[in-house]
């Protein structure tokens, strides 16, 4: 292509579903030039004044090859844009308005139930932003916790417990950890006092590519079962992945993707880690972000590729 491949994206401030449309975005600029233009929607106005602000800093920005999003909020004026401009719009999750309405849906197959329709994509996980180039060195060893969630709650001295254990387990080794929004008061404190080998970063002092770098140099990740969403980026990875225990507070959609991704050898849980004394590599090393990006240009843009 002579000119970039210009990507709408539209985000609203919440760091998981940016990281959606953000590692798609940067997939498919992988594969041809692109340039990513971001229509804010975090300010949590009304409708009508949502789409108003949509429409006007879209006026700003040349017009669009993609349409992208990952969010409630941003799905009314997703679909306005791409009516207004004829351009494909890509939501990146189970939408909440008819899936019809969008040109296509990539959805994690843990939100899935039946057969998917014709413009729903199942993904392993959502898509994010680890991407680790061929030659790169792996040898670091991430653990990363999360908290209390509406499908988790929390033991603290259980996780302490198990830290201790893995530690233990590469005595000379360095680990890196990082928290998450949800994980409680105290908790950061206590890992410091008792474990002086840990390095150990705040998730406020880090910007939005500290994890996956750090990760794509990773060789072994340990997460919290909670943190679903750092589970798929560990994946994607190519570390070896386990899974520390956190208590289920349900058995719905999120415990059966977890239970799939654990029988799929994806994941190994703490337990099976201690008796076996082995943490395996993955079967399969995700690479999701660039699956869906070739299968987006072969739809609308073959000749790009």
């Amino acid at each position: 292509m002579n000119s970039p491949f210009v990507i709408w994206q539209l985000g609203d401030g919440k760091p998981g579903h940016e990281n959606q449309s953000l590692g798609l975005a940067e997939a498919i600029g992988r594969r041809i030039p692109v340039a990513v233009h971001r229509i804010d929607l975090s300010g949590g106005e009304r409708l009508i004044a949502r789409l108003r602000s949509t429409f006007r800093q879209s006026r700003e920005f040349p017009a669009p090859s993609l349409i992208v999003g990952a969010g409630h909020a941003t799905h009314v004026p997703m679909i306005g844009l791409a009516r207004r401009t004829g351009t494909p719009c890509v939501v990146l999750m189970k939408p909440s308005l008819p899936a019809g309405l969008f040109d296509l849906c990539l959805v994690p197959r843990h939100d899935l139930r039946g057969v998917p329709g014709g413009n729903i994509v199942p993904t392993v996980g959502a898509l994010n932003r680890v991407h680790v180039a061929d030659g790169t060195p792996k040898s670091g060893r991430m653990i990363l916790i999360g908290g209390p969630s509406s499908t988790h709650g929390w033991d603290t001295e259980g996780t302490l417990r198990a830290l201790a254990d893995i530690v233990a387990s590469a005595p000379e080794a360095t680990w890196t950890l990082t928290d998450s929004r949800r994980t409680p008061e105290g908790v950061r404190a206590k890992i410091r006092s008792r474990f002086p080998r840990i390095e150990l970063f705040p998730h406020e002092e880090t910007d939005r590519g500290w994890l996956p770098d750090r990760l794509a140099a990773a060789a072994e990740a340990w997460v919290t079962e909670d943190s679903i969403s750092m589970i798929y980026e560990s994946l994607t990875s190519g570390a070896r992945v386990g899974l520390l225990p956190v208590p289920r507070q349900k058995t719905g959609r999120v415990a059966r993707g977890i239970d799939r991704l654990v029988a799929d050898g994806f994941a190994t849980p703490y337990d099976t880690w201690k008796h076996d004394g082995v943490l395996p590599p993955p079967g399969q090393v995700l690479r999701e972000a660039d699956r869906c990006a070739g299968l987006i240009l072969e739809r609308w843009y073959p000749q790009a590729r």
